[in-house]
C-alpha cells in the first residue's frame, strides 16, 4: 500500500513520526511530499499534492498533518474526488473508511500524541469501505463536487 503524506510546519514534527511509524508497517510505502521543516508554509499547497496523488491513483490514501486537521482537511476536500476526514477518535478513523469511503486522513499535530495518531492510522489503514448503502452515499457526494465516484 502507498500513501501520500504531507504537513505544513505545524504538523512537520508528527508528521516524521508518523513516517517512523508507517515506515515499520510490512508492505506500506511512503510518499513524503514534504514538508521538511518548521518554516512557515501554507498547508493548501501540501494537502493539494496528497490530494491529487490520492485522486490520480499514485497513491492507496494520504495522510496530512497540520495543527488543527481543519485546515488540511477543508483543503484536500477541494481536490475533486478528495474525500479527507480530520479525526480525532478510533471510531471516526474507523467510520471515515468503512462509511464514507475517506482518501485522505487529517490529523491535529496540537491535539495528538505519537501514540494516539499511530493508532488513528492503523484503524484508518486497516478498515475496508462497506459499500452498499454507503456507496450510494459517497457517489451523492461525487455529484455535488461533479468528479467520478
Amino acid at each position: 500500500m502507498k500513501i501520500a503524506l504531507g504537513a505544513d510546519h505545524a504538523g512537520f514534527e508528527l508528521k516524521q513520526q508518523i513516517k517512523q511509524h508507517l515506515a515499520s508497517q510490512p508492505g506500506v510505502e511512503i510518499d513524503d511530499r514534504g514538508t521538511v521543516s518548521n518554516e512557515s508554509v501554507d498547508y493548501p499547497d501540501f494537502a493539494k499534492e496528497v490530494g491529487e496523488d490520492v485522486v490520480a491513483k499514485k497513491a492507496d490514501l494520504g495522510i496530512l498533518v497540520c495543527g488543527t486537521g481543519i485546515g488540511m482537511s477543508i483543503a484536500a476536500n477541494k481536490v475533486p474526488g478528495g474525500r479527507a476526514a480530520n479525526v480525532a477518535t478510533v471510531e471516526e478513523a474507523r467510520l471515515s473508511r468503512e462509511h464514507n469511503d475517506a482518501n485522505v486522513l487529517t490529523l491535529g499535530a496540537r491535539y495528538l500524541d505519537e501514540e494516539r495518531a499511530s493508532a488513528l492510522i492503523d484503524i484508518f489503514l486497516k478498515t475496508e469501505f462497506s459499500g452498499g448503502r454507503h456507496a450510494r452515499r459517497v457517489a451523492k457526494i461525487a455529484q455535488l463536487e461533479g468528479s467520478p465516484s
